[in-house]
Protein backbone atom coordinates (compact mmCIF):
# COMPACT_ATOMS: atom_id res chain seq x y z
CA UNK A 1 0.00 0.00 0.00
CA UNK A 2 1.50 3.41 -1.16
CA UNK A 3 2.05 6.00 1.69
CA UNK A 4 -0.12 8.86 1.94
CA UNK A 5 1.27 11.66 1.08
CA UNK A 6 1.76 15.00 2.70
CA UNK A 7 -0.24 18.25 2.51
CA UNK A 8 1.89 21.09 1.22
CA UNK A 9 0.25 23.34 4.25
CA UNK A 10 0.24 27.24 3.86
CA UNK A 11 -1.50 28.36 7.13
CA UNK A 12 -2.77 26.30 9.52
CA UNK A 13 -5.41 28.75 12.03
CA UNK A 14 -6.26 26.89 15.15
CA UNK A 15 -9.56 28.83 16.13
CA UNK A 16 -11.85 31.08 13.59
CA UNK A 17 -15.23 32.39 13.40
CA UNK A 18 -14.81 33.83 9.90
CA UNK A 19 -14.13 30.33 7.70
CA UNK A 20 -17.26 28.68 7.52
CA UNK A 21 -20.25 28.11 10.43
CA UNK A 22 -19.43 28.62 14.08
CA UNK A 23 -15.70 27.86 15.68
CA UNK A 24 -13.72 26.07 13.37
CA UNK A 25 -10.14 25.76 12.69
CA UNK A 26 -9.10 26.32 9.09
CA UNK A 27 -6.09 24.84 7.06
CA UNK A 28 -4.87 26.49 3.71
CA UNK A 29 -3.08 24.54 1.06
CA UNK A 30 -0.36 25.78 -1.46
CA UNK A 31 -0.73 25.69 -4.55
CA UNK A 32 -3.70 26.24 -7.58
CA UNK A 33 -3.99 25.65 -11.09
CA UNK A 34 -7.12 27.06 -11.34
CA UNK A 35 -5.76 30.56 -11.14
CA UNK A 36 -8.98 32.59 -10.79
CA UNK A 37 -8.61 36.42 -11.55
CA UNK A 38 -8.71 38.50 -8.74
CA UNK A 39 -8.30 35.55 -5.73
CA UNK A 40 -7.87 36.76 -3.07
CA UNK A 41 -5.16 34.28 -2.28
CA UNK A 42 -2.85 34.50 -5.19
CA UNK A 43 0.10 33.81 -2.98
CA UNK A 44 -1.07 30.28 -3.17
CA UNK A 45 -1.23 29.64 -6.73
CA UNK A 46 2.46 28.03 -7.19
CA UNK A 47 3.24 24.83 -5.69
CA UNK A 48 6.62 25.84 -4.32
CA UNK A 49 6.02 26.72 -0.53
CA UNK A 50 3.77 25.31 2.03
CA UNK A 51 5.61 23.19 5.12
CA UNK A 52 4.88 19.37 4.30
CA UNK A 53 2.40 17.94 6.60
CA UNK A 54 1.42 14.74 7.49
CA UNK A 55 -2.38 13.78 7.33
CA UNK A 56 -1.85 12.25 11.03
CA UNK A 57 -0.42 15.59 12.97
CA UNK A 58 -2.94 17.60 10.89
CA UNK A 59 -6.06 15.66 12.50
CA UNK A 60 -4.16 15.89 15.41
CA UNK A 61 -4.27 19.47 15.42
CA UNK A 62 -8.10 20.07 14.46
CA UNK A 63 -9.31 17.64 17.75
CA UNK A 64 -6.67 19.50 19.76
CA UNK A 65 -8.07 23.14 19.13
CA UNK A 66 -11.43 21.91 20.38
CA UNK A 67 -13.58 23.64 17.55
CA UNK A 68 -16.42 22.12 16.09
CA UNK A 69 -14.22 21.06 12.96
CA UNK A 70 -12.13 21.84 9.86
CA UNK A 71 -12.60 24.37 6.75
CA UNK A 72 -10.09 23.30 3.89
CA UNK A 73 -8.85 25.75 1.64
CA UNK A 74 -6.06 27.10 -0.91
CA UNK A 75 -4.90 27.32 -3.06
CA UNK A 76 -6.73 23.96 -4.67
CA UNK A 77 -7.79 21.23 -1.98
CA UNK A 78 -8.98 19.00 -4.61
CA UNK A 79 -4.85 19.01 -6.00
CA UNK A 80 -3.88 17.67 -2.61
CA UNK A 81 -6.88 15.43 -2.57
CA UNK A 82 -4.91 12.19 -1.17
CA UNK A 83 -3.34 14.03 1.91
CA UNK A 84 -6.63 16.16 2.39
CA UNK A 85 -9.25 13.00 1.85
CA UNK A 86 -7.37 11.68 5.23
CA UNK A 87 -7.45 14.77 7.28
CA UNK A 88 -11.13 14.83 6.05
CA UNK A 89 -12.04 11.21 7.08
CA UNK A 90 -9.79 11.34 10.68
CA UNK A 91 -11.47 14.80 11.74
CA UNK A 92 -14.32 13.02 10.52
CA UNK A 93 -14.38 9.81 13.09
CA UNK A 94 -13.20 12.40 15.74
CA UNK A 95 -17.06 13.18 15.59
CA UNK A 96 -16.19 16.95 14.22
CA UNK A 97 -17.12 18.30 10.97
CA UNK A 98 -15.60 18.81 7.61
CA UNK A 99 -16.32 22.35 5.02
CA UNK A 100 -14.30 22.08 1.90
CA UNK A 101 -13.91 25.18 -0.60
CA UNK A 102 -12.52 24.37 -4.55
CA UNK A 103 -12.89 26.02 -7.50
CA UNK A 104 -13.49 23.05 -9.61
CA UNK A 105 -16.99 22.61 -10.16
CA UNK A 106 -19.25 20.12 -8.41
CA UNK A 107 -20.16 17.99 -11.67
CA UNK A 108 -16.55 17.81 -12.62
CA UNK A 109 -15.54 16.56 -9.12
CA UNK A 110 -18.13 14.13 -9.42
CA UNK A 111 -16.93 13.10 -12.69
CA UNK A 112 -13.48 12.37 -12.14
CA UNK A 113 -12.00 8.87 -11.79
CA UNK A 114 -9.57 10.33 -9.01
CA UNK A 115 -10.04 7.82 -5.88
CA UNK A 116 -8.63 10.29 -4.15
CA UNK A 117 -11.46 13.23 -4.66
CA UNK A 118 -14.33 10.97 -4.42
CA UNK A 119 -12.51 10.09 -1.16
CA UNK A 120 -12.33 13.99 -0.11
CA UNK A 121 -15.87 14.56 -1.40
CA UNK A 122 -16.92 11.46 0.86
CA UNK A 123 -15.80 13.29 3.74
CA UNK A 124 -16.79 16.34 3.36
CA UNK A 125 -20.15 17.66 4.97
CA UNK A 126 -20.28 20.89 3.14
CA UNK A 127 -18.72 21.68 -0.07
CA UNK A 128 -18.41 25.10 -1.84
CA UNK A 129 -17.92 24.55 -5.01
CA UNK A 130 -17.01 26.96 -8.67
CA UNK A 131 -14.39 29.24 -9.41
CA UNK A 132 -14.30 32.60 -8.06
CA UNK A 133 -15.83 35.43 -10.70
CA UNK A 134 -14.54 38.57 -10.69
CA UNK A 135 -18.35 40.06 -12.98
CA UNK A 136 -20.27 37.78 -10.39
CA UNK A 137 -19.67 39.59 -6.87
CA UNK A 138 -21.73 38.28 -3.75
CA UNK A 139 -22.52 40.38 -1.43
CA UNK A 140 -25.40 38.34 0.26
CA UNK A 141 -24.18 34.96 1.02
CA UNK A 142 -21.67 34.44 3.99
CA UNK A 143 -17.85 32.68 2.50
CA UNK A 144 -18.40 32.78 -0.93
CA UNK A 145 -16.66 35.51 -3.38
CA UNK A 146 -19.06 35.06 -6.09
CA UNK A 147 -22.95 34.23 -7.09
CA UNK A 148 -22.00 31.42 -9.15
CA UNK A 149 -20.58 29.34 -6.22
CA UNK A 150 -22.57 26.56 -4.84
CA UNK A 151 -23.20 25.47 -1.30
CA UNK A 152 -23.41 21.53 -1.42
CA UNK A 153 -24.87 19.69 1.86
CA UNK A 154 -22.83 16.52 0.67
CA UNK A 155 -24.57 15.01 4.27
CA UNK A 156 -27.52 16.02 6.91
CA UNK A 157 -24.54 18.20 9.05
CA UNK A 158 -23.78 21.71 8.48
CA UNK A 159 -26.88 22.92 7.17
CA UNK A 160 -27.23 26.49 8.46
CA UNK A 161 -25.08 28.12 5.66
CA UNK A 162 -26.78 32.30 6.90
CA UNK A 163 -25.17 34.99 8.87
CA UNK A 164 -22.89 37.60 8.50
CA UNK A 165 -19.40 37.90 6.45
CA UNK A 166 -16.51 37.96 8.77
CA UNK A 167 -13.02 39.12 8.51
CA UNK A 168 -10.27 38.32 10.99
CA UNK A 169 -7.52 40.66 11.52
CA UNK A 170 -4.50 39.21 13.86
CA UNK A 171 -1.44 40.88 14.92
CA UNK A 172 1.28 38.90 16.09
CA UNK A 173 3.89 40.02 18.74
CA UNK A 174 6.36 40.66 16.44
CA UNK A 175 4.25 42.95 14.04
CA UNK A 176 3.08 40.44 11.16
CA UNK A 177 -0.67 40.71 10.13
CA UNK A 178 -2.60 38.53 9.47
CA UNK A 179 -6.25 38.45 7.78
CA UNK A 180 -9.00 35.91 6.78
CA UNK A 181 -12.37 35.95 6.05
CA UNK A 182 -14.07 37.85 3.03
CA UNK A 183 -13.69 41.69 2.06
CA UNK A 184 -13.87 43.48 -0.74
CA UNK A 185 -10.38 45.84 -1.56
CA UNK A 186 -11.91 48.75 0.01
CA UNK A 187 -12.87 47.07 2.99
CA UNK A 188 -9.84 45.62 3.50
CA UNK A 189 -7.93 49.06 2.99
CA UNK A 190 -9.85 50.35 5.65
CA UNK A 191 -9.44 47.59 8.05
CA UNK A 192 -5.59 47.80 7.41
CA UNK A 193 -5.10 51.75 7.18
CA UNK A 194 -2.61 52.81 9.43
CA UNK A 195 -1.07 49.15 10.21
CA UNK A 196 2.57 48.75 9.26
CA UNK A 197 3.24 48.60 5.33
CA UNK A 198 4.09 45.46 3.97
CA UNK A 199 3.54 43.08 6.97
CA UNK A 200 0.32 41.82 5.59
CA UNK A 201 -0.70 38.23 5.27
CA UNK A 202 -4.09 37.34 3.63
CA UNK A 203 -5.92 34.68 3.42
CA UNK A 204 -8.99 34.15 2.32
CA UNK A 205 -11.88 31.90 0.54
Amino acid sequence: MSETPLVRVARFLDRTTAEGPGERSAIWVQGCSIRCAGCFNPHLFGTRGGTPTTPESLVERVVAAGTSGVTLLGGEPFEQAAGLAAVAAGVRRAGLTVMTFTGYEYAYLRSSADEHVAALLSATDLLVAGPFRQDLIDRDRPWVGSTNQEFLHLTGRLSDVTGPDRVEVTVSATGDIAVNGWADSDTLDALLAGLPAGRARPSAH
